[in-house]
């Protein structure tokens, strides 16, 4: 799910990750959060969200709780093209650029909000173009590309630090999968364009170009999948062996209903 690689980069325990997504006690959440929800605190990952944009909001929070703090943080929210066109984006944007919050906006664009294509529902053809009408900068980069995401995420991160407020980064990028694997869901992509973005995988990319820089060899390539199977492997034992939660503990960490 959309927030899984997210967690991953900020540096979160797969085995954690991994019950929470067996619903199990030992999950980051204690097995009641699921795939969409998973959080860690102690790291600054704030969790997803299973409201479209819902998490834009609790990251502007964030924003604001860094600027009282003075503390240098920047908070960062990931969304993607149907959440650009909901009232939070509008109104997180908009208070986080008159407070000059040290905010960073990514869509990641990935031209489809379940089946529905952003050409049907955006006027334009850039999310990033929105970011004029609150005077702080859009930038579109090809999301595929890493160092290009870097560098704009660098830019972004120096503004946000010296106190001149937000940025919205927009990530062109694509999903290979359909919006759900659900029996009888349709999938109106052309099947000439999933196969034209393959051809664009950015894990092949990183690996061409650290192959043309003479820094990944067939070893070193097998050597990080091994590496990364085994961590795998490893999560996935450790969360079938974890208890479930048991029925009186339904109400543990409910603070409202």
């Amino acid at each position: 799910h959309r927030g899984h690689g997210h967690c991953i980069a900020k540096g979160a325990d797969l085995k954690r990750m991994e019950a929470e997504l067996y619903g199990r006690q030992a999950g980051y959440c204690k097995g009641k959060g699921g795939s969409m929800h998973i959080a860690d605190f102690d790291i600054g990952m704030l969790g997803a969200n299973g409201i479209v944009a819902g998490g834009i909001s609790i990251v502007t929070g964030a924003g604001l709780a860094a600027k009282m703090e003075g503390n240098r943080g920047v908070a960062v929210s990931f969304f993607g093209d149907g959440a650009s066109n909901a009232g939070p984006f509008h109104e997180c944007l908009n208070i986080a650029a008159t407070w000059k919050l040290p905010m960073i906006y990514v869509c990641e664009n990935n031209l489809y909000a379940a089946q529905t294509p952003a050409a049907a529902t955006h006027a334009q053809s850039d999310v990033a173009s929105r970011a004029a009408g609150y005077g702080i900068p859009g930038v579109v980069v090809d999301g595929n590309d890493i160092f290009a995401v870097y560098q704009a995420a660098h830019a972004a991160v120096e503004r946000a630090r010296s106190g001149a407020g937000p940025s919205l980064i927009e990530c062109k990028t694509y999903r290979w999968r359909g919006h759900t694997e659900r029996r009888g869901w349709p999938d109106p992509r052309d099947p000439a364009e999933i196969e034209a973005w393959k051809q664009r995988d950015p894990i092949e990319l990183l690996e061409r170009r650290l192959r043309d820089q003479g820094e990944l060899d067939d070893a070193g390539r097998q050597a990080i999948e091994a590496e990364v199977m085994r961590a795998l492997d490893e999560a996935v034992a450790f969360a079938e062996a974890s208890p479930l939660p048991l029925p009186e503990q339904a109400t543990d960490d409910v603070f409202a209903a």
